[in-house]
C-alpha cells in the first residue's frame, strides 16, 4: 500500500462523525486533511444521539481506518429480540440465535455516538490529523481554482477542496447559495437516555409500543445501547412537548416503561420535531465543495439513516476528492465531484423517502393505514406476518439506495 500523500490539504468543517470519517477516508487515499470545528475542545456531547450503526457503515470504518470498525463492534451490543405490542397486548416477539449474523462484522451494533466520537478521535490522532477548534467557518469563497475560507479564529486558509460537514445549520451550505428543501413532522418526540442498572439489568431486546395505554395511548420505543437504554415517546398532536419531558413526567414515563428502579437513572432528554430536508444542490458552481452528512440533508430518524448515510456521504466524498486532485484534466476533477452529487443527492432522495414513509406510518392519519395496522393487530395471533408486519413497519424499507455502492446507505 503506497503511503504518498498530496501536498495540498483538504478542508473539512465539522468535527463531528461525518467530519471526522471524511478525513480518515481521505488518509486512507494519500490525501492530507484538516478538520475546522467551531466549537471548543471541550465542547459538551451528552446524549447518545445515532446510536445503531449499520453494518455497511461499520465496514466503511473498518476500511478507512483499520480497527476502528473493530473497535465499535466490541463497544457496543447486538440485541437479539425484537418484541412488539399494540395497546397493552404483545403482538409479536422473535429471538435470533446469531441476530449480528455470521462474520467479524455484524449487522448492525448499538453503540452511542458519544463513544464512536471517541474512537474517530483516536483513531484521528493516530493517523495525525489535526482538529482547529474555535474555528467554525464564517465565509467560502470558491473559484475554478480553489477555495479560500475564513474562520472565527480569524485565520485564513486556501484549499483545493472543502467538505462542509458542518451540521444541520451549516455555514458552508448557506456560503455556496445551497438551500434546504422539505418539511417536519407534525408531532413531537420526545428522547430520552437511560442508564443500565449492571446489578438487575434488562433482557436485550427492542420493544416497540403501538399506542401504549400506560403512557397516554402515545407510541414507545424503547431500544438498548452498550451502558443503556434510549426511550422514544411520540407525543400526540395535542401535547405540550416541554411539558410532557419535565423531570417529573420523564420519571414517570420511565417508571412506567422500564420500571421504579431506572427512574433515577435519567442522563439525557430532548424534544424534536424531525425535519425531512435536503440541499438543492451537493455541490457548488465550481465543483470545489461538497456537501456531506446533515450540512446536505436532514432525516427523521426511523431506519437510523441519518448517521449511517452520512458516512457513506464521506466516503464517497473522499473518493470524489482523491480522484479529483491527482486527474490531469480539469474535466475530469470537475466530473469526479459533480458525480459524487448526483449520487449523493440521488441517495438522500431515496433515504428521504423511506424516513418519511416510516414517519407517515407512525403518525397515523391515513385512514388506510390506521386500517392495516388496526386489522394485523386483530389477526396477530393466528397469523404470524401480520406481527411481523406490525414490527417491521415503523422503520421503513429495509433497501439500500439504487446506486452502486461499497455501503447501503
Amino acid at each position: 500500500m503506497s503511503g504518498e500523500t498530496t501536498d495540498d490539504s483538504v478542508l473539512i468543517a465539522g468535527a463531528g462523525p461525518v467530519g471526522m470519517t471524511t478525513a480518515l477516508a481521505l488518509h486512507a487515499r494519500g490525501v492530507d486533511a484538516t478538520i475546522l470545528e467551531a466549537e471548543s475542545e471541550d465542547r459538551d456531547r451528552s446524549g447518545s444521539r445515532a446510536i445503531y450503526v449499520h453494518g455497511s457503515t461499520l465496514r466503511t470504518l473498518e476500511r478507512v481506518s483499520p480497527g476502528l470498525g473493530a473497535d465499535l463492534v466490541e463497544e457496543g451490543v447486538v440485541w437479539p429480540t425484537r418484541r412488539t405490542c399494540w395497546r397493552g397486548k404483545e403482538v409479536f416477539s422473535r429471538t435470533y440465535d446469531s441476530p449480528g449474523g455470521h462474520g467479524e462484522i455484524p449487522h448492525f451494533t448499538s453503540v452511542p455516538q458519544v463513544r464512536t466520537e471517541e474512537y474517530m478521535h483516536e483513531a484521528l490522532d493516530e493517523a495525525g490529523i489535526d482538529i482547529h477548534w474555535d474555528a467554525g467557518v464564517e465565509t467560502v469563497e470558491s473559484t475554478a481554482e480553489g477555495v479560500r475560507v475564513e474562520t472565527a479564529d480569524g485565520r485564513e486558509w486556501e484549499t483545493p477542496y472543502l467538505v462542509g460537514a458542518d451540521g444541520g445549520g451549516s455555514t458552508v451550505r448557506s456560503e455556496i447559495g445551497a438551500n434546504f428543501e422539505g418539511d417536519q413532522s407534525e408531532n413531537s418526540f420526545i428522547v430520552a437516555d437511560v442508564d443500565e442498572i449492571e446489578e438487575d439489568p434488562r433482557p436485550l431486546e427492542r420493544l416497540f409500543h403501538y399506542d401504549d395505554p400506560s403512557v397516554g395511548g402515545r407510541n414507545v420505543l424503547l431500544v438498548p445501547f452498550s451502558g443503556g437504554w434510549r426511550l422514544d415517546i411520540q407525543c400526540l398532536g395535542d401535547d405540550d412537548a416541554e411539558e410532557l419531558s419535565s423531570d417529573g413526567q420523564m420519571r414517570e414515563f420511565v417508571r412506567t416503561v422500564m420500571g421504579e428502579r431506572y427512574v433515577d437513572n435519567i442522563t439525557w432528554v430532548s424534544t424534536y420535531k424531525f425535519l425531512q430536508v435536503m440541499a438543492d444542490t451537493f455541490v457548488d458552481e465550481h465543483r470545489r465543495v461538497l456537501l456531506a452528512g446533515e450540512a446536505a440533508h436532514l432525516l427523521a430518524p426511523f431506519g437510523a439513516r441519518g448517521m449511517n448515510s452520512g458516512i457513506a456521504d464521506a466516503d464517497e466524498a473522499a473518493s470524489a476528492v482523491a480522484v479529483a486532485l491527482r486527474s490531469r484534466t480539469d474535466g475530469v476533477a470537475r466530473d469526479e465531484v459533480e458525480l459524487y452529487g448526483a449520487r449523493r443527492e440521488k441517495a438522500a432522495k431515496y433515504n428521504l423517502e423511506a424516513a418519511g414513509q416510516a414517519l407517515e406510518y407512525l403518525q397515523g392519519e391515513d385512514p388506510e393505514t390506521v386500517l392495516r395496522k388496526e386489522a394485523a393487530a386483530a389477526i396477530a395471533d393466528y397469523f404470524e406476518p401480520a406481527g411481523e408486519y406490525l414490527d417491521d413497519a415503523p422503520y421503513g424499507p429495509h433497501g439500500a439506495p439504487p446506486i452502486v455502492t461499497t455501503g447501503n446507505y
